[in-house]
Protein backbone atom coordinates (compact mmCIF):
# COMPACT_ATOMS: atom_id res chain seq x y z
CA UNK A 1 0.00 0.00 0.00
CA UNK A 2 1.37 3.59 -1.09
CA UNK A 3 1.41 5.83 1.87
CA UNK A 4 -1.12 8.78 1.37
CA UNK A 5 -0.43 12.08 3.12
CA UNK A 6 -4.20 13.01 2.76
CA UNK A 7 -5.27 9.34 4.51
CA UNK A 8 -2.58 9.92 7.33
CA UNK A 9 -5.13 13.50 7.94
CA UNK A 10 -7.96 11.30 7.43
CA UNK A 11 -6.86 8.70 10.18
CA UNK A 12 -5.45 11.53 12.97
CA UNK A 13 -9.17 13.98 12.53
CA UNK A 14 -11.17 10.65 12.77
CA UNK A 15 -9.78 9.63 15.92
CA UNK A 16 -11.63 6.70 17.34
CA UNK A 17 -9.27 5.24 19.78
CA UNK A 18 -7.40 6.96 22.97
CA UNK A 19 -3.58 6.51 23.22
CA UNK A 20 -2.19 4.71 25.98
CA UNK A 21 -1.42 7.32 28.31
CA UNK A 22 -4.49 9.85 28.33
CA UNK A 23 -5.45 10.70 31.79
CA UNK A 24 -6.27 7.15 33.95
CA UNK A 25 -2.94 5.72 33.13
CA UNK A 26 -0.49 8.43 33.40
CA UNK A 27 -2.05 8.65 36.57
CA UNK A 28 -1.40 5.60 38.18
CA UNK A 29 2.28 5.37 36.90
CA UNK A 30 2.62 8.53 38.92
CA UNK A 31 1.09 6.94 41.54
CA UNK A 32 3.42 3.90 41.44
CA UNK A 33 6.35 6.02 40.82
CA UNK A 34 5.36 7.46 44.51
CA UNK A 35 5.58 4.48 46.08
CA UNK A 36 8.63 3.57 44.67
CA UNK A 37 10.19 6.52 45.74
CA UNK A 38 8.82 6.36 49.54
CA UNK A 39 11.63 6.57 52.40
CA UNK A 40 14.51 7.72 49.79
CA UNK A 41 17.39 8.68 51.61
CA UNK A 42 17.66 11.59 49.27
CA UNK A 43 14.78 13.88 48.21
CA UNK A 44 13.94 12.31 44.66
CA UNK A 45 12.40 15.18 42.27
CA UNK A 46 9.24 15.05 41.11
CA UNK A 47 9.08 13.31 37.35
CA UNK A 48 5.96 14.16 34.56
CA UNK A 49 4.81 11.27 33.38
CA UNK A 50 4.78 11.91 29.77
CA UNK A 51 1.28 12.61 28.10
CA UNK A 52 -0.06 12.81 24.71
CA UNK A 53 -2.79 14.45 22.52
CA UNK A 54 -5.94 12.30 21.57
CA UNK A 55 -4.24 11.73 18.18
CA UNK A 56 -3.66 7.96 17.13
CA UNK A 57 -2.48 6.55 13.45
CA UNK A 58 -1.83 3.38 12.87
CA UNK A 59 1.35 2.19 10.63
CA UNK A 60 -0.94 0.24 8.16
CA UNK A 61 -3.08 3.74 7.76
CA UNK A 62 0.65 5.10 6.14
CA UNK A 63 1.48 2.13 4.22
CA UNK A 64 3.07 -0.42 6.63
CA UNK A 65 2.90 -3.94 5.52
CA UNK A 66 3.47 -6.41 8.17
CA UNK A 67 4.56 -9.64 6.36
CA UNK A 68 8.27 -9.85 7.82
CA UNK A 69 9.06 -8.89 3.81
CA UNK A 70 8.23 -5.80 2.92
CA UNK A 71 10.80 -3.04 4.55
CA UNK A 72 9.05 -0.94 6.63
CA UNK A 73 11.22 2.26 7.23
CA UNK A 74 9.40 4.71 5.22
CA UNK A 75 5.72 3.59 6.74
CA UNK A 76 7.35 4.51 10.14
CA UNK A 77 9.03 7.83 9.42
CA UNK A 78 5.91 9.08 7.66
CA UNK A 79 3.46 7.57 10.58
CA UNK A 80 5.56 9.54 13.03
CA UNK A 81 6.10 12.92 11.07
CA UNK A 82 2.37 12.98 10.41
CA UNK A 83 1.44 12.92 14.17
CA UNK A 84 4.42 14.94 15.07
CA UNK A 85 3.05 17.71 12.98
CA UNK A 86 -0.35 17.79 13.75
CA UNK A 87 0.85 18.26 17.25
CA UNK A 88 1.65 14.74 18.50
CA UNK A 89 -0.30 11.50 19.66
CA UNK A 90 0.35 8.01 19.43
CA UNK A 91 1.65 5.91 16.40
CA UNK A 92 0.18 2.41 16.65
CA UNK A 93 2.00 -0.80 15.71
CA UNK A 94 -1.02 -3.63 14.87
CA UNK A 95 0.11 -7.47 14.89
CA UNK A 96 2.29 -8.65 12.57
CA UNK A 97 6.08 -8.24 11.57
CA UNK A 98 7.39 -5.12 10.57
CA UNK A 99 10.30 -5.54 8.50
CA UNK A 100 12.46 -2.04 8.83
CA UNK A 101 15.19 0.18 9.13
CA UNK A 102 15.81 2.92 11.57
CA UNK A 103 13.10 4.46 13.43
CA UNK A 104 13.39 7.76 15.43
CA UNK A 105 11.20 9.25 17.46
CA UNK A 106 10.37 12.56 17.30
CA UNK A 107 8.76 14.98 20.20
CA UNK A 108 5.16 14.60 21.67
CA UNK A 109 5.11 11.11 19.75
CA UNK A 110 4.31 7.57 22.01
CA UNK A 111 5.34 5.03 19.53
CA UNK A 112 2.69 1.90 20.69
CA UNK A 113 3.32 -1.49 20.11
CA UNK A 114 0.30 -4.00 20.34
CA UNK A 115 0.19 -7.21 21.89
CA UNK A 116 1.70 -9.41 18.47
CA UNK A 117 3.44 -6.78 17.12
CA UNK A 118 7.43 -7.71 15.88
CA UNK A 119 9.32 -4.91 14.82
CA UNK A 120 12.00 -6.92 13.01
CA UNK A 121 15.34 -4.60 11.88
CA UNK A 122 16.83 -5.45 8.93
CA UNK A 123 19.90 -8.20 8.71
CA UNK A 124 21.27 -6.06 5.93
CA UNK A 125 23.94 -3.59 7.12
CA UNK A 126 23.34 -1.08 4.29
CA UNK A 127 19.81 -0.22 5.77
CA UNK A 128 21.44 1.64 9.02
CA UNK A 129 23.40 4.83 7.31
CA UNK A 130 26.77 6.12 8.61
CA UNK A 131 26.33 9.60 10.25
CA UNK A 132 28.40 11.84 12.02
CA UNK A 133 27.22 12.20 15.14
CA UNK A 134 23.30 12.69 16.02
CA UNK A 135 23.78 16.07 14.95
CA UNK A 136 25.76 15.56 12.03
CA UNK A 137 29.23 17.52 13.71
CA UNK A 138 31.24 14.11 15.03
CA UNK A 139 34.74 13.32 14.10
CA UNK A 140 33.61 9.81 14.56
CA UNK A 141 30.98 7.89 12.20
CA UNK A 142 28.55 6.08 13.85
CA UNK A 143 25.67 3.60 12.98
CA UNK A 144 22.24 4.95 12.81
CA UNK A 145 20.57 2.72 15.90
CA UNK A 146 17.79 1.01 15.06
CA UNK A 147 15.02 2.81 16.99
CA UNK A 148 16.50 6.14 18.13
CA UNK A 149 15.85 9.79 19.34
CA UNK A 150 17.72 12.94 19.59
CA UNK A 151 16.53 16.08 21.68
CA UNK A 152 12.95 15.18 21.84
CA UNK A 153 10.70 15.68 24.51
CA UNK A 154 7.75 13.86 25.58
CA UNK A 155 8.06 10.43 24.39
CA UNK A 156 7.20 6.96 25.15
CA UNK A 157 7.23 3.59 23.62
CA UNK A 158 4.65 1.58 25.17
CA UNK A 159 2.75 -1.42 24.25
CA UNK A 160 2.90 -5.34 24.87
CA UNK A 161 5.31 -5.89 21.29
CA UNK A 162 8.76 -6.43 20.58
CA UNK A 163 11.76 -4.97 19.23
CA UNK A 164 14.25 -7.48 17.44
CA UNK A 165 17.59 -5.75 16.66
CA UNK A 166 19.31 -8.84 14.50
CA UNK A 167 21.61 -8.97 16.66
CA UNK A 168 23.18 -11.69 14.89
CA UNK A 169 23.85 -9.91 11.57
CA UNK A 170 26.30 -8.26 13.37
CA UNK A 171 27.85 -9.49 16.44
CA UNK A 172 30.91 -11.32 16.80
CA UNK A 173 31.11 -15.03 18.90
CA UNK A 174 33.73 -16.20 21.01
CA UNK A 175 33.98 -20.40 20.53
CA UNK A 176 34.60 -20.68 24.17
CA UNK A 177 30.92 -20.06 24.74
CA UNK A 178 29.62 -22.66 22.43
CA UNK A 179 29.08 -25.95 22.36
CA UNK A 180 30.77 -27.85 19.79
CA UNK A 181 27.14 -28.38 18.11
CA UNK A 182 26.37 -24.75 18.02
CA UNK A 183 29.41 -24.08 16.91
CA UNK A 184 29.32 -26.38 13.83
CA UNK A 185 25.93 -24.82 13.38
CA UNK A 186 27.26 -21.32 13.37
CA UNK A 187 30.20 -22.33 11.41
CA UNK A 188 27.76 -23.63 8.47
CA UNK A 189 25.90 -20.44 8.54
CA UNK A 190 28.87 -18.36 6.54
CA UNK A 191 30.83 -16.28 8.28
CA UNK A 192 34.64 -16.20 8.68
CA UNK A 193 36.60 -17.24 11.25
CA UNK A 194 39.61 -16.08 13.16
CA UNK A 195 43.13 -16.93 12.48
CA UNK A 196 43.39 -18.74 15.70
CA UNK A 197 40.40 -20.55 15.44
CA UNK A 198 38.72 -18.80 18.38
CA UNK A 199 36.23 -16.65 17.07
CA UNK A 200 33.53 -16.19 14.20
CA UNK A 201 32.99 -13.42 12.59
CA UNK A 202 29.83 -12.67 10.67
CA UNK A 203 32.11 -11.27 7.57
CA UNK A 204 35.81 -10.76 6.83
CA UNK A 205 35.19 -6.82 6.95
CA UNK A 206 33.67 -7.34 10.00
CA UNK A 207 36.95 -8.72 12.01
CA UNK A 208 39.35 -7.28 9.92
CA UNK A 209 37.64 -3.52 11.13
CA UNK A 210 39.00 -3.23 14.33
CA UNK A 211 42.23 -3.56 13.41
CA UNK A 212 42.03 -0.82 10.47
CA UNK A 213 40.13 1.73 12.49
CA UNK A 214 43.05 1.45 15.48
CA UNK A 215 45.38 2.62 12.42
CA UNK A 216 43.18 5.13 10.98
CA UNK A 217 42.86 6.80 14.62
CA UNK A 218 46.86 6.42 15.40
CA UNK A 219 47.33 8.23 12.00
CA UNK A 220 46.33 11.55 13.10
CA UNK A 221 44.49 12.64 10.11
CA UNK A 222 41.16 13.82 9.93
CA UNK A 223 38.88 10.60 8.61
CA UNK A 224 36.31 10.78 6.51
CA UNK A 225 33.06 9.18 6.06
CA UNK A 226 34.99 7.25 3.12
CA UNK A 227 36.91 5.51 5.98
CA UNK A 228 34.41 4.50 8.39
CA UNK A 229 32.76 3.20 5.34
CA UNK A 230 35.65 0.50 5.00
CA UNK A 231 35.08 -0.36 8.60
CA UNK A 232 31.59 -0.04 8.88
CA UNK A 233 30.46 -3.67 9.07
CA UNK A 234 32.76 -3.92 12.41
CA UNK A 235 30.89 -0.88 14.33
CA UNK A 236 27.50 -1.70 15.81
CA UNK A 237 24.97 -0.23 17.20
CA UNK A 238 23.08 -0.36 20.24
CA UNK A 239 19.13 -1.19 19.55
CA UNK A 240 17.28 1.58 21.51
CA UNK A 241 18.94 4.94 22.01
CA UNK A 242 17.79 8.19 23.13
CA UNK A 243 20.41 10.95 23.63
CA UNK A 244 19.62 14.22 25.32
CA UNK A 245 15.83 14.22 25.59
CA UNK A 246 13.65 15.30 28.34
CA UNK A 247 10.51 13.24 29.37
CA UNK A 248 11.04 9.85 28.30
CA UNK A 249 8.88 6.45 29.33
CA UNK A 250 9.29 3.20 28.33
CA UNK A 251 6.40 0.85 29.16
CA UNK A 252 5.98 -3.32 28.48
CA UNK A 253 7.98 -3.32 25.25
CA UNK A 254 10.23 -6.26 24.81
CA UNK A 255 13.77 -5.23 23.62
CA UNK A 256 15.96 -8.42 22.17
CA UNK A 257 18.83 -9.62 20.22
CA UNK A 258 20.72 -6.10 19.99
CA UNK A 259 23.76 -5.70 17.74
CA UNK A 260 25.31 -4.30 21.10
CA UNK A 261 23.87 -2.58 24.23
CA UNK A 262 20.06 -2.90 24.22
CA UNK A 263 18.35 0.17 25.94
CA UNK A 264 20.65 3.69 26.15
CA UNK A 265 19.33 6.31 27.79
CA UNK A 266 22.53 8.93 27.28
CA UNK A 267 22.63 12.59 28.52
CA UNK A 268 18.76 12.62 29.23
CA UNK A 269 16.71 13.29 31.91
CA UNK A 270 13.51 12.38 33.36
CA UNK A 271 13.15 8.93 32.48
CA UNK A 272 10.67 6.32 33.71
CA UNK A 273 11.15 2.84 32.66
CA UNK A 274 8.64 0.50 33.97
CA UNK A 275 7.73 -3.36 32.88
CA UNK A 276 9.78 -4.00 30.41
CA UNK A 277 11.57 -7.19 29.30
CA UNK A 278 15.22 -7.24 28.21
CA UNK A 279 16.77 -10.27 26.68
CA UNK A 280 19.61 -11.76 24.45
CA UNK A 281 22.03 -15.19 23.87
CA UNK A 282 24.46 -15.18 27.05
CA UNK A 283 26.89 -15.16 24.95
CA UNK A 284 26.18 -11.67 22.84
CA UNK A 285 29.41 -9.99 22.84
CA UNK A 286 28.50 -6.79 24.69
CA UNK A 287 25.26 -7.19 25.12
CA UNK A 288 24.84 -5.04 27.93
CA UNK A 289 21.04 -4.58 29.08
CA UNK A 290 19.79 -1.13 30.56
CA UNK A 291 22.25 1.68 30.39
CA UNK A 292 21.53 5.10 31.84
CA UNK A 293 24.36 7.05 30.84
CA UNK A 294 24.90 10.14 32.40
CA UNK A 295 21.13 10.62 33.06
CA UNK A 296 19.12 12.37 35.86
CA UNK A 297 15.67 11.45 37.51
CA UNK A 298 15.40 8.11 36.38
CA UNK A 299 13.01 5.73 37.96
CA UNK A 300 13.31 1.96 36.71
CA UNK A 301 10.62 -0.53 38.06
CA UNK A 302 9.25 -4.10 37.68
CA UNK A 303 11.72 -4.67 34.83
CA UNK A 304 13.58 -8.18 33.83
CA UNK A 305 17.05 -8.64 31.94
CA UNK A 306 18.65 -11.81 30.85
CA UNK A 307 21.59 -10.80 28.45
CA UNK A 308 25.27 -11.43 27.49
CA UNK A 309 27.07 -8.55 29.40
CA UNK A 310 25.98 -6.29 32.88
CA UNK A 311 22.28 -5.71 33.36
CA UNK A 312 21.67 -2.82 34.84
CA UNK A 313 24.58 -0.62 34.39
CA UNK A 314 24.73 3.05 35.20
CA UNK A 315 27.86 5.01 33.32
CA UNK A 316 28.69 8.60 34.34
CA UNK A 317 30.72 9.75 31.39
CA UNK A 318 30.23 13.07 29.92
CA UNK A 319 27.03 15.17 30.70
CA UNK A 320 25.78 17.37 27.59
CA UNK A 321 26.09 21.15 27.32
CA UNK A 322 22.65 21.30 27.99
CA UNK A 323 22.80 19.64 31.10
CA UNK A 324 23.44 21.95 34.19
CA UNK A 325 26.92 20.67 35.91
CA UNK A 326 27.10 18.32 38.25
CA UNK A 327 26.92 14.35 38.97
CA UNK A 328 26.56 12.84 35.57
CA UNK A 329 24.22 10.69 36.89
CA UNK A 330 22.29 11.52 39.80
CA UNK A 331 18.73 10.70 41.46
CA UNK A 332 18.09 7.45 40.31
CA UNK A 333 15.56 4.32 41.94
CA UNK A 334 15.92 0.88 40.54
CA UNK A 335 13.22 -1.45 42.27
CA UNK A 336 11.51 -4.33 42.09
CA UNK A 337 13.53 -5.52 39.06
CA UNK A 338 14.82 -8.99 37.70
CA UNK A 339 18.37 -10.13 36.39
CA UNK A 340 19.24 -13.66 35.43
CA UNK A 341 22.11 -14.11 32.80
CA UNK A 342 24.48 -11.28 32.97
CA UNK A 343 27.98 -9.96 34.11
CA UNK A 344 26.26 -8.15 36.65
CA UNK A 345 23.23 -7.77 38.15
CA UNK A 346 23.37 -4.45 39.36
CA UNK A 347 26.72 -1.93 38.06
CA UNK A 348 28.56 1.26 37.97
CA UNK A 349 31.12 1.69 35.54
CA UNK A 350 33.33 0.94 33.77
CA UNK A 351 33.79 4.97 33.56
CA UNK A 352 33.06 6.98 36.11
CA UNK A 353 34.82 10.43 35.43
CA UNK A 354 31.14 12.10 35.31
CA UNK A 355 30.23 10.78 38.67
CA UNK A 356 27.41 9.58 41.00
CA UNK A 357 25.23 10.87 43.58
CA UNK A 358 21.97 9.95 45.00
CA UNK A 359 21.12 5.81 43.54
CA UNK A 360 18.90 4.06 45.37
CA UNK A 361 18.23 0.08 44.44
CA UNK A 362 15.74 -1.77 46.23
CA UNK A 363 13.84 -5.39 46.39
CA UNK A 364 15.86 -6.67 43.21
CA UNK A 365 16.34 -10.40 42.78
CA UNK A 366 19.53 -11.53 40.50
CA UNK A 367 19.44 -15.02 39.77
CA UNK A 368 22.39 -16.73 37.76
CA UNK A 369 24.40 -13.02 37.17
CA UNK A 370 28.69 -13.52 37.08
CA UNK A 371 28.89 -10.64 39.81
CA UNK A 372 25.58 -9.56 41.67
CA UNK A 373 26.57 -6.06 42.54
CA UNK A 374 29.64 -4.74 40.80
CA UNK A 375 31.32 -1.20 40.96
CA UNK A 376 34.21 -1.24 38.58
CA UNK A 377 36.78 2.01 37.45
CA UNK A 378 40.08 2.40 36.80
CA UNK A 379 42.87 4.98 37.11
CA UNK A 380 42.54 7.65 34.31
CA UNK A 381 38.53 6.72 34.12
CA UNK A 382 37.26 7.84 37.44
CA UNK A 383 35.60 10.06 39.29
CA UNK A 384 33.49 10.94 42.41
CA UNK A 385 30.79 7.81 43.50
CA UNK A 386 29.04 8.33 46.28
CA UNK A 387 25.91 8.05 48.43
CA UNK A 388 24.64 5.31 46.74
CA UNK A 389 21.69 2.94 48.86
CA UNK A 390 21.24 -0.69 48.08
CA UNK A 391 18.28 -2.26 50.20
CA UNK A 392 16.77 -5.78 49.92
CA UNK A 393 18.10 -8.04 47.01
CA UNK A 394 18.29 -11.52 46.76
CA UNK A 395 20.79 -13.09 45.05
CA UNK A 396 21.56 -17.10 44.18
CA UNK A 397 23.85 -19.07 42.03
CA UNK A 398 26.40 -15.96 41.44
CA UNK A 399 28.98 -16.95 39.58
CA UNK A 400 31.93 -14.78 40.72
CA UNK A 401 31.07 -12.02 43.65
CA UNK A 402 27.83 -11.40 45.46
CA UNK A 403 29.88 -8.16 46.09
CA UNK A 404 32.54 -6.62 44.20
CA UNK A 405 34.13 -3.03 44.34
CA UNK A 406 37.36 -3.23 41.87
CA UNK A 407 39.28 -0.30 40.47
CA UNK A 408 41.46 -2.30 38.18
CA UNK A 409 38.86 -2.65 35.64
CA UNK A 410 41.09 -4.25 32.50
CA UNK A 411 38.20 -4.65 30.02
CA UNK A 412 37.51 -8.41 30.71
CA UNK A 413 35.29 -10.77 31.82
CA UNK A 414 34.16 -11.52 35.40
CA UNK A 415 35.90 -14.86 35.64
CA UNK A 416 38.96 -13.40 34.15
CA UNK A 417 39.19 -10.43 36.42
CA UNK A 418 38.93 -12.86 39.21
CA UNK A 419 42.08 -13.92 38.75
CA UNK A 420 44.42 -10.36 39.67
CA UNK A 421 46.83 -9.94 42.01
CA UNK A 422 44.73 -8.06 45.09
CA UNK A 423 47.40 -5.61 47.68
CA UNK A 424 50.87 -4.44 47.09
CA UNK A 425 49.89 -2.30 44.45
CA UNK A 426 52.37 1.30 44.38
CA UNK A 427 50.25 4.52 44.69
CA UNK A 428 50.32 6.64 41.56
CA UNK A 429 49.36 10.21 41.72
CA UNK A 430 45.71 11.75 42.51
CA UNK A 431 44.00 13.26 39.31
CA UNK A 432 40.18 14.15 38.84
CA UNK A 433 40.30 10.90 36.68
CA UNK A 434 41.39 9.04 40.07
CA UNK A 435 38.31 6.74 41.01
CA UNK A 436 36.68 7.22 44.07
CA UNK A 437 33.96 4.95 45.43
CA UNK A 438 32.62 6.50 48.94
CA UNK A 439 29.60 6.13 50.63
CA UNK A 440 27.90 2.68 49.87
CA UNK A 441 25.21 1.47 51.87
CA UNK A 442 24.52 -2.13 51.51
CA UNK A 443 21.52 -3.48 53.93
CA UNK A 444 19.51 -6.65 54.07
CA UNK A 445 21.14 -8.42 50.98
CA UNK A 446 20.79 -12.47 50.82
CA UNK A 447 22.98 -14.68 48.44
CA UNK A 448 22.51 -18.14 48.11
CA UNK A 449 25.84 -19.44 46.84
CA UNK A 450 28.76 -17.67 45.19
CA UNK A 451 32.26 -18.18 44.34
CA UNK A 452 33.39 -15.31 46.47
CA UNK A 453 31.70 -13.23 49.28
CA UNK A 454 32.99 -10.02 48.78
CA UNK A 455 35.82 -8.51 47.16
CA UNK A 456 36.96 -4.68 47.56
CA UNK A 457 40.09 -3.82 45.54
CA UNK A 458 40.65 -0.16 46.37
CA UNK A 459 43.64 2.04 45.33
CA UNK A 460 46.53 2.63 47.61
CA UNK A 461 46.27 6.43 46.65
CA UNK A 462 42.66 6.14 46.86
CA UNK A 463 41.28 3.52 48.96
CA UNK A 464 37.52 2.47 48.70
CA UNK A 465 36.07 4.54 51.86
CA UNK A 466 32.91 4.52 54.18
CA UNK A 467 31.15 1.41 53.05
CA UNK A 468 28.88 0.01 55.21
CA UNK A 469 26.98 -3.52 54.99
CA UNK A 470 24.06 -4.23 57.20
CA UNK A 471 22.26 -7.51 57.80
CA UNK A 472 24.41 -9.17 54.80
CA UNK A 473 24.25 -13.02 54.57
CA UNK A 474 26.19 -14.47 51.98
CA UNK A 475 27.01 -18.53 51.55
CA UNK A 476 29.87 -18.50 49.45
CA UNK A 477 33.08 -20.77 48.47
CA UNK A 478 35.02 -18.16 49.68
CA UNK A 479 34.74 -15.37 52.02
CA UNK A 480 35.53 -11.17 52.34
CA UNK A 481 38.56 -9.65 51.12
CA UNK A 482 39.32 -6.08 51.79
CA UNK A 483 41.96 -4.39 49.99
CA UNK A 484 43.05 -1.04 50.13
CA UNK A 485 40.11 0.32 52.11
CA UNK A 486 39.17 2.38 55.36
CA UNK A 487 36.21 2.66 56.96
CA UNK A 488 34.39 -0.59 56.22
CA UNK A 489 32.02 -1.62 58.70
CA UNK A 490 30.31 -4.96 58.70
CA UNK A 491 27.05 -4.13 60.69
CA UNK A 492 24.98 -8.14 62.01
CA UNK A 493 26.47 -10.09 58.84
CA UNK A 494 26.71 -13.53 58.51
CA UNK A 495 29.71 -14.91 55.54
CA UNK A 496 29.46 -18.56 55.65
CA UNK A 497 32.46 -19.27 53.20
CA UNK A 498 33.30 -22.93 52.43
CA UNK A 499 37.21 -22.61 52.64
CA UNK A 500 39.69 -20.11 53.71
CA UNK A 501 39.14 -17.24 55.90
CA UNK A 502 36.06 -15.76 56.53
CA UNK A 503 37.89 -12.60 55.95
CA UNK A 504 41.20 -11.19 54.49
CA UNK A 505 42.48 -7.60 54.87
CA UNK A 506 45.45 -6.67 53.01
CA UNK A 507 46.18 -2.73 53.26
CA UNK A 508 42.88 -1.72 55.14
CA UNK A 509 41.86 0.55 58.29
CA UNK A 510 39.27 1.70 59.88
CA UNK A 511 37.11 -1.59 59.56
CA UNK A 512 34.68 -3.04 61.96
CA UNK A 513 32.82 -6.46 62.25
CA UNK A 514 29.80 -5.87 64.86
CA UNK A 515 27.69 -8.66 65.67
CA UNK A 516 26.63 -11.30 63.34
CA UNK A 517 28.89 -14.47 62.38
CA UNK A 518 31.93 -15.16 60.61
CA UNK A 519 32.26 -18.68 59.48
CA UNK A 520 32.60 -21.42 60.14
CA UNK A 521 36.17 -21.42 59.46
CA UNK A 522 39.41 -22.45 60.49
CA UNK A 523 41.14 -18.71 60.07
CA UNK A 524 37.98 -16.56 60.89
CA UNK A 525 40.52 -13.10 60.07
CA UNK A 526 43.44 -12.80 58.06
CA UNK A 527 45.51 -9.39 58.30
CA UNK A 528 48.12 -8.29 55.97
CA UNK A 529 50.00 -5.10 54.99
CA UNK A 530 51.63 -2.19 57.55
CA UNK A 531 48.58 0.15 56.77
CA UNK A 532 46.45 -2.12 58.01
CA UNK A 533 45.37 -0.86 61.52
CA UNK A 534 42.29 -0.31 63.51
CA UNK A 535 40.11 -3.21 62.65
CA UNK A 536 37.47 -3.51 65.28
CA UNK A 537 35.89 -6.73 66.05
CA UNK A 538 32.66 -6.29 68.79
CA UNK A 539 30.63 -9.28 69.42
CA UNK A 540 32.11 -11.65 67.25
CA UNK A 541 33.26 -15.24 68.33
CA UNK A 542 37.04 -16.09 67.88
CA UNK A 543 38.98 -19.00 69.32
CA UNK A 544 42.63 -19.43 69.43
CA UNK A 545 44.07 -19.81 66.00
CA UNK A 546 41.33 -17.64 63.81
CA UNK A 547 43.12 -14.96 63.65
CA UNK A 548 46.12 -14.71 61.90
CA UNK A 549 48.44 -11.51 61.11
CA UNK A 550 51.10 -11.43 59.13
CA UNK A 551 54.62 -10.07 59.67
CA UNK A 552 54.31 -6.93 58.94
CA UNK A 553 51.15 -6.10 60.64
CA UNK A 554 51.02 -4.70 64.35
CA UNK A 555 49.94 -6.86 67.00
CA UNK A 556 47.73 -3.93 67.71
CA UNK A 557 45.97 -3.71 64.42
CA UNK A 558 43.16 -5.88 65.89
CA UNK A 559 41.02 -5.15 68.68
CA UNK A 560 38.37 -7.64 69.92
CA UNK A 561 35.40 -6.65 72.15
CA UNK A 562 32.81 -8.83 73.51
Amino acid sequence: MKYSRSAAIFVIAGLALAPPLAGQNAEQIESEIKQQCVDLPFTMPAIAVPRFPDRTVSLSACGGVPDGHTLNTRAFAAAIESVARAGGGTVTVPPGTWLTGPIRLLSNINLCLERGALVQFSHRLEDFPLIAGYDGKARRYIITPPLHAYQAKNIAVTGEGIFDGAGEAWRYVKKSKLTETQWEQLLASGGTVSPDGSEWWPSKEAMEGGRSLKELEESGREPAMEDFRRVREFIRPDLAVFVQCNGLLLDGVTFQNSPRFHVRPNQSENIIIRNITIRCPWYAQNGDGLDPTSCRNVVIYNSTVDVGDDGLCLKPGAIAASQASGPACENIVIAGCMVFHAHGGFVIGSESYGGVNNVAVRNCVFSGTDVGLRFKSFRGNGGPVRNVFIDGVQMRDIANQAILFDMYYSGNSPDVESQKSLGGHRAEQVTERTPRFEKFSIRNIVCSGAKHAVLVNGLPEMPVRNITMDHVTISANEGVVLADVEGITFRDCNIIPKTGPAMTVMQGGDITVQGGSLGPAEVILKVDGERSENIRLTGVAMGKGNLVLGRDVKASAVIQEP
